[in-house]
C-alpha cells in the first residue's frame, strides 16, 4: 500500500513535473478542490517549481484557470479549456441533488430564471462583481437572499453556465460571465466527455480504483464504469487487497531513495480525491487529519505517508509554519521539512520560520 501512495506523488506531479504553467498543472489534474482559496493556490504551486502565489493568482485573474462548482458540489479549479465540457457533464447530477433543498428554501425554477437574468444583466459588458455586490442586485429585484438562498442562487448560476470566477477585487473573489471569460467551443458528446474525464483522472491520480473515481467525479457508478470501460485500454490494472487499481502503462513504481518531504495544503488532491485514503493515511491518524465535519487539514507527507499536520500564520514579511507530528521524526526528516518550509516561504515571497511539536 505504501507503493500506491508514493506512486501517487509522481502521477499528481508533486515529486517531479515537466509541466511549465499553472494552467497545465490544473489541466493535467482535471480539477482541483478549491474551497480554501489560499490553500488551492499552494496546491498548484507545490506542483509547479519556482512558482509564487502571484503566479497562480495571475493565472486565475487572467481566466486561464477557472474557480467554480462542478464534479461534487463544491469549489474546484479547472482549466479554461475544460470548463465547458466538464460543467455540461457534471452539472445535471449536482442540480438533481439540490432539488430537495431548493424546495425547502422556496427556490423554484421561475425564481432561478429571474435570478440568472438579474445576474447576467449585472455582469454585462465584462463587469466583475463580488458576491456582496451581486446579492445587492438580487435584493433590488425583490429576490430573497436570506437563509443561504444567495449561495444557492449563485451556485445555480454557475451550474447553468452563466457565471464563473472573475478577477480578484482587493482581497475579494468576484464573479463574471462565463461566456465572456471563456467563449464556448463545440460541445463534446456525453460519451466523449465521460471518456475524457476518466482518462484525466486515472492518468493524474493513479493508482486509483473505480470507487475513487466515483467519489472524485460525482458521477453515478454506472456512468463511471462506462467511462472507465471506454479508456481502460490506455491503462493497466493490478489487484491489491481485492481491489483493482488502475495506472498508466508509462508510470513505473519508483522507490524512495531518500526521505521525500512535502507540505501539502488543506483539501489537497493527494488525500481528498480518493474514497479510500488508507494508502497514505493510517486509520489511527485519520481524525487528526480530517475533522468530523469534513475539514481536511494541511498535511506533512514523507515518502507518501502523512506523518503530521501544519498550519501557517503570516506576520508582515514572515510566514510561520507550525508543524505538529504524530510521532517524533528523524533528524534527516526534520532537515527535509526545513527545506519544504523554505519552499513555501519562497512561494509566498516571505521569510519562512518553522516551529514544531510532537
Amino acid at each position: 500500500m505504501k507503493d500506491i501512495a508514493y506512486t501517487r506523488l509522481f502521477s499528481q506531479q508533486i515529486n517531479k513535473t515537466s509541466l511549465k504553467t499553472a494552467k497545465e498543472i490544473v489541466g493535467w489534474m482535471g480539477a482541483m478542490q478549491a474551497q480554501d482559496y489560499s490553500m488551492v493556490k499552494w496546491a498548484v504551486g507545490v506542483r509547479l517549481p519556482n512558482s509564487t502565489d502571484r503566479t497562480i493568482e495571475s493565472a486565475i485573474n487572467n481566466g486561464e484557470i477557472i474557480r467554480t462548482h462542478l464534479l461534487r458540489p463544491t469549489w474546484h479549479l479547472v482549466s479554461a479549456e475544460d470548463i465547458h465540457w466538464i460543467l455540461e457533464l457534471t452539472a445535471p447530477q449536482i442540480k438533481a441533488t439540490l432539488k430537495s433543498r431548493h424546495k425547502e428554501l422556496g427556490i423554484s425554477e421561475a425564481i432561478v430564471t429571474k435570478s440568472n437574468a438579474v445576474i447576467k444583466q449585472a455582469l454585462s459588458d465584462g463587469i466583475h462583481l463580488t458576491r456582496n455586490e451581486l446579492v445587492t442586485e438580487l435584493e433590488k429585484h425583490k429576490i430573497m437572499t436570506n437563509e443561504n438562498r444567495a449561495s444557492h442562487l449563485l451556485l445555480r448560476a454557475e451550474l447553468d453556465g452563466i457565471v464563473c470566477s472573475g478577477a480578484t477585487k482587493g482581497k475579494n473573489q468576484t464573479y463574471t460571465l462565463l461566456e465572456v471569460r471563456v467563449p464556448k467551443t463545440k460541445p463534446l458528446s456525453r460519451e466523449k466527455a465521460l471518456a475524457n474525464l476518466a482518462r484525466q483522472y486515472f492518468s493524474s491520480h493513479c493508482p486509483a480504483t473505480i470507487y475513487d473515481f466515483v467519489w472524485w467525479s460525482g458521477l453515478s457508478t454506472s456512468d463511471a464504469k462506462q467511462a472507465l470501460e471506454m479508456v481502460k485500454s490506455d491503462f493497466v490494472s493490478e489487484t491489491i487487497d481485492s481491489h483493482a487499481y488502475w495506472f498508466t502503462n508509462i508510470l513505473s513504481s519508483p522507490k524512495p531513495e531518500k526521505e521525500d518531504v512535502h507540505l501539502l495544503p488543506a483539501f489537497d488532491e493527494f488525500i481528498i480525491s480518493y474514497k479510500d485514503r488508507s494508502a497514505s493515511l493510517p486509520f489511527e491518524n485519520h481524525n487528526k487529519t480530517v475533522s468530523n465535519n469534513g475539514i481536511f487539514r494541511p498535511v506533512i507527507v514523507v515518502n507518501g505517508q502523512i506523518v503530521g499536520i501544519w498550519k501557517r500564520s503570516i506576520k508582515k514579511d514572515k510566514v510561520i509554519v507550525e508543524a505538529e507530528f504524530f510521532k517524533q521524526p528523524s533528524k534527516s526528516t526534520m532537515l527535509q521539512i526545513e527545506k519544504a518550509t523554505v519552499q513555501y516561504g519562497c512561494f509566498l515571497e516571505k521569510e519562512p520560520e518553522l516551529t514544531y511539536k510532537f
